[in-house]
């Protein structure tokens, strides 16, 4: 075992093998507005909930470092990139890919993991092939430094507007992630039990599904426990966690549903 594997095997509980991580990276590349109030306050209540980790931003885990110092809380994982998921963004300027930081830069920030895209199919073959170059040279020093990497494979790329849940192109797009060198894969959950269970056997490494936009919180429950009867091994939900009128009580909802399905 090396780091990387000490390192993730601490993102999981030991009785259940499972992770539940709120995301809390969308500043970077989404409109947050101020109705949300102080981000470091919406953290707090995101940590208050007890998840497994939290993705955020190398700002946000700056500002609320005093969170993640002390036996028993969250892991901190960086969102080390940054692309355009806003379709009416994409549509004035296109598919944009950009690495923020290191796997040693978040590393010295005191990150337990990083997190970075693999977008399928978008406008141009250069971005592509940039996005992939990155993840290679990130997952290398990585693996070097004992940092878990997780590749968070979806079909954002411009190409597949309106088919980001298509079963055939996700297996391979985690197919890829998985052979780039991901020690744990974000995806999308494809709403259907046995063709997600399908895509999940295909690799060798932990799969957790995405919460994705803001949706009624019987149909996202509904989601989590679908995707975890597949097979998955925990799931990364943000928008149906910190923008809800109770974060802590639907943090601990959903990590029910990850834990004591087991």
């Amino acid at each position: 075992m090396n780091g990387s594997s000490l390192r993730t095997g601490q993102l999981f509980r030991p009785r259940s093998g499972r992770s539940f991580i709120t995301a809390f990276d969308h500043g970077t590349n989404l409109v947050v507005g101020p109705e949300f109030g102080s981000p470091l306050k919406v953290l707090t209540k995101i940590v208050e909930g007890e998840p497994d980790g939290v993705l955020l931003s190398a700002g946000m885990l700056k500002a609320g470092a005093e969170l993640f110092a002390h036996r028993g809380a969250p892991v901190p994982i960086v969102r080390a990139d940054w692309t355009v998921i806003n379709d009416d963004w994409k549509a004035d300027v296109g598919d944009q890919y950009e690495v923020l930081l290191s796997p040693s830069d978040a590393a010295a920030m005191g990150a337990g993991a990083i997190c970075m895209y693999l977008i399928m199919g978008p406008d141009c073959g250069k971005t592509f092939a940039a996005n992939v170059r990155s993840l290679s040279q990130a997952a290398a020093e990585a693996s070097r430094i004992g940092l878990p990497l997780i590749i968070e494979a979806t079909l954002w790329g411009s190409r597949h507007r309106g088919n980001t849940k298509d079963p055939q192109l996700l297996q391979h797009a985690i197919r890829m992630a998985y052979e780039i060198g991901a020690d744990a894969i974000k995806t999308e959950f494809v709403d259907d039990v046995d063709t997600m269970r399908a895509i999940i056997s295909s690799v060798e490494v932990p799969v957790l599904t995405l919460g994705g936009a803001k949706g009624e919180t019987a149909d996202v429950i509904g989601a989590a426990r679908g995707a975890i009867r597949a097979g998955a091994r925990g799931l990364i939900f943000g928008r149906n966690v910190w923008n809800t009128p109770d974060p802590v009580a639907i943090t601990r909802e959903l990590s029910n549903v990850v834990h004591e399905t087991a």
